[in-house]
């Protein structure tokens, strides 16, 4: 088993007058005052037969009452459930073939996802890829260095070097919106973007939070429109990942102060603070569970957030420092580094379950291991993909156990592969491409292009 450990608090939960995590509601029972008077014993009291039935008629119409809001609540919950069977069956049907027993195979599934047992064997079907297109845009001048998709995988975002975020339509395949950086007599304020360092969209688009390699605090924007809404100070250093928990407005970011944050986004409130790395955190991923898996960077090691338990687990493997961390399902996940290992991991095993040293090759120059900037995962599925300084994407198969990697095909690009994801349909895979490495400037390629890459995938067909 992985090591555990007390996670160690910076301060307990905070929640704010007007709202929080564990508000709870005090209901009062209002009490009938009677008039007491004072009055002998051998006095009586008048009771009529008009009185007892007045009272007891006004207890039949309260029982009645509280009958009708029971039942009012009991349909409430039916019809969402309704609502909820016809909204999956819709989408069901919207595929080329809907089979009997389509939205029962749908609930199972997320109920399989919600636990962490879902497993999905996909990664035999992909052959190779299509031709490549390519984004670009005037306001990314420089080295784009993260991606997010929404949901339902129609929007990516995407931030660059030189402060600007922009909002892509991937079916129309231009650009919707941006965050335009500031001239340079304004760019000198202090709230003023001007390294974007990660960005995270919530499940619903509400929320587009941001994180800068120049700012101590997140910004917040709204997903549609890009309208800044709020900032959340609190770290000490720059933020250097932001994450949010699948279908809520709770946000987890990580920092070079070596903390992890918690946040409630539907309050704009600061929940609670997590120690535990020995340097600053690189990268942060989460899915359904109340958790968060975090790389520590130099410091060599994963670590799980059980935040409800109030406890880590510590993984230790890599020889280098660990710059990316990404869920494949609740209970796997992969990671890469500066030493050109790539690894998969159990959150029951101390240490990787299997580990593909110099999986990008080696530097011909310096005969150092290939720098692996990036990797992605096809969640609950065998597919995962990496990529390299030198322009290469690899994609992978994990076997069955996830005890070993086999290399599928590779995309050949020019420039550093700085972010990777793939879409919820698995058609295809997302690349940001850049000039120089995302967290420095120790190299650049002349002609590399900032731009984002859209790789479609060809998938063998293969029956369901």
């Amino acid at each position: 088993m992985a090591e555990l450990a007390s996670l160690n608090r910076g301060s307990k939960r905070k929640h704010h007058a007007h709202g929080g995590k564990d508000r709870t509601k005090t209901f009062s029972k209002n009490k009938k005052k009677t008039n007491r008077g004072k009055y002998n014993d051998n006095d009586s009291i008048a009771s009529t037969d008009e009185e007892f039935a007045e009272e007891n008629n006004k207890f039949q119409a309260e029982e009645s009452g509280t009958e009708e809001e029971e039942e009012t609540a009991q349909e409430k919950k039916l019809r969402i459930a309704k609502k909820y069977l016809e909204e999956i069956e819709a989408k069901e049907k919207d595929l080329a073939e809907f089979e009997e027993g389509a939205v029962a195979r749908r609930l199972r599934e997320e109920y399989l996802e919600e636990k962490g047992w879902l497993r999905k064997t996909v990664a035999s079907k992909y052959t190779g890829h299509e031709d490549l297109i390519t984004l670009r845009c005037k306001e990314h001048r420089d080295s784009i260095t993260c991606i997010c998709l929404s949901s339902n995988g129609q929007i990516l975002y995407s931030g660059s070097k030189n402060g600007a975020v922009v909002k892509w339509s991937l079916e129309q395949r231009k650009k919707l919106n941006s965050i335009k950086t500031k001239r340079k007599a304004e760019a000198a304020a202090k709230d003023n973007l001007k390294c974007i360092q990660c960005i995270a969209i919530s499940t619903d688009n509400k929320f587009l939070v941001v994180g800068d390699a120049k700012l101590r605090e997140i910004k917040i924007f709204c997903g549609n429109t890009l309208s800044h809404l709020k900032n959340l100070p609190g770290h000490r250093a720059c933020v250097t990942g932001l994450v949010f928990r699948k279908d809520t407005h709770t946000l987890y970011s990580a920092s070079e102060d070596r903390s992890v944050k918690v946040w409630n986004l539907d309050d704009m409130a600061y929940v609670e603070t997590l120690f535990g790395h020995q340097s600053g955190i690189t990268s942060i991923d989460a899915l359904s569970r109340e958790r968060a898996i975090t790389s520590g960077g130099f410091d060599g090691s994963v670590r799980i957030w059980k935040i409800v338990e109030e406890s880590q687990l510590i993984f230790n493997g890599h020889g280098g420092s660990i710059d990316a961390v990404k869920l494949i399902n609740e209970e796997n996940f992969l990671s890469c580094g500066d030493d050109g290992n790539l690894s998969v991991w159990s959150s029951i095993k101390k240490k990787p379950l299997c580990r593909v040293a110099e999986a990008h090759g080696r530097d011909e120059t310096n005969m150092q291991p290939m720098w692996i900037s990036s990797i992605a995962t096809f969640l609950n599925t065998d597919l995962v993909a990496s990529g390299s300084r030198n322009g290469e994407i690899k994609l992978w198969k994990c076997d069955d156990s996830f005890r070993s990697l086999h290399p599928l095909f590779v995309v050949k690009l020019t420039g550093f592969i700085n972010a990777l994801a793939f879409t919820p349909d698995g058609k295809s895979l997302i690349a940001g491409v850049g000039q120089q490495h995302r967290l420095g400037n120790w190299w650049r390629i002349p002609d590399a292009k900032n731009s984002i890459v859209i790789i479609p995938l060809i998938m063998t067909n293969v029956a369901k």
